[in-house]
């Protein structure tokens, strides 16, 4: 269950949600990103968030701000620095300190990495650490070349004990998991003083009701809340909700089971039956219809706010290191958090180390809690690629359960 926190946005002109560098990565809503700031523990963490999203498929991505215990801010995981993110850590800044370290937790997710540069020069005394084995593609450059600042960014070492904040914070490194083109990695940061655990993409849950930056344009959950191209679709709690359900099915499984894919030439002929045939709405295209049960997929997936590994990871990447994913889960959970704050979907979630730790029971083979496992059903499409890419020799071919 999220945990409520007191809420600081601003009403700027839209010059102020400008990020002029959205073609790195281009991800709606593009050129314009809008910031929320959540104070999640009383003058100790907030978060931020901003959205991105494919075809409206629109998901929170969110940075956290530390309070250091002799003044300053430790931030995890930096999203676009536009003016208005920014404004709003300069706030944090006036009253608790400089911005002193920015950690960059991922090798692989482009759309974390790709605002770190950019972040730090907003904040030029700060120290960047990252996660290690950075890779980019097509060509693997150095981080020097990607826009980080050399003479202040560092490697995080396996030892948390070895970094300037390592009195404050213990952190455990997932991975490098071979991955064919570069690895996968993550990096889960604890904060004992406020018992709270900061991931990246490793666990996530999803919150019956849209997140409130998802809900600042709604448009994208009204486009997924019709059942047809000539649907329209009222702007309701009701009609939100419903676009949230099925957005958070396409984010994590791409075609569920309950989701049906028309051939491109009648999908072409239904757009013409669009009330709103605007480039905003892909001149009527609605390429889909649903199952009249498909509530239930979304029901399996949530599952009630628990914690989970979302399915990308179950299927295409943490099952070639089983053995090495349940280790890091285990010590994850030795450490005596009460609260997640994931980079995407719901946040800060209430939760012990027992329930995080049974989110990576599909890497068991006899699983202590079979409610934390996802219906098979929906894993279509990616045992799919799972099976091509190791047909293909891109990835290594999945490992036994435990």
């Amino acid at each position: 269950m999220a945990i409520q926190g007191k809420v600081k946005t601003f009403n700027p002109a839209s010059k102020d949600w400008n990020w002029l560098w959205w073609f790195t990565l281009p991800l709606y809503p593009y050129s314009q990103r809008r910031t929320l700031c959540t104070e999640v523990v009383r003058d100790t963490i907030w978060t931020f968030d901003q959205i991105q999203g494919i075809l409206y498929v629109v998901t929170p991505i969110r940075m956290t701000a530390v309070k250091l215990d002799q003044g300053g801010l430790l931030i995890y995981a930096p999203i676009a620095p536009t003016s208005e993110c920014i404004r709003l850590v300069n706030e944090l800044v006036a009253e608790h300190g400089e911005v002193r370290y920015i950690i960059l937790p991922t090798v692989s997710g482009l759309e974390h990495k790709v605002f770190v540069a950019p972040f730090a020069r907003r904040f030029p005394q700060a120290q960047v650490f990252v996660a290690p084995h950075q890779w980019s593609f097509p060509f693997n450059l150095p981080l020097s070349w990607l826009g980080f600042p050399a003479s202040r960014t560092v490697v995080l070492p396996q030892d948390s004990r070895e970094t300037p904040f390592g009195d404050q914070f213990e952190y455990a490194i997932l991975g490098p998991v071979a991955l064919g083109i570069g690895p996968f990695e993550e990096v889960a940061f604890f904060h004992p003083r406020s018992r709270s655990l900061l991931v990246t993409d490793a666990v996530v849950s999803i919150p019956d009701e849209p997140p409130a930056i998802v809900q600042l344009d709604p448009f994208p959950l009204l486009y997924h809340a019709k059942d047809r191209a000539s649907d329209r679709i009222e702007d309701t709690p009701e009609n939100r909700r419903k676009g949230w359900h099925r957005i958070s099915l396409f984010a994590f499984y791409f075609n569920p089971s309950a989701l049906k894919i028309m051939d491109l030439l009648p999908s072409i002929k239904t757009a013409r039956t669009a009330l709103d045939r605007s480039r905003k709405n892909y001149f009527g295209w609605f390429p889909y219809t649903w199952r009249a049960d498909w509530h239930r997929s979304f029901e399996a997936l949530r599952g009630e706010g628990r914690l989970f590994v979302a399915p990308i990871l179950q299927r295409l990447i943490l099952n070639r290191i089983p053995n090495d994913a349940i280790a890091w889960a285990d010590r994850v959970a030795s450490w005596n958090f009460e609260r997640v704050i994931p980079c995407h979907f719901d946040s800060p979630i209430s939760a012990t180390p027992q329930q995080f730790r049974q989110a990576f029971a599909f890497l068991e083979r006899q699983p202590l809690c079979d409610r934390a496992l996802l219906p098979e059903a929906d894993f279509g499409l990616l045992n799919d690629v799972d099976q091509e890419l190791s047909k293909r020799g891109i990835t290594p071919p999945a490992k036994e359960k435990i």
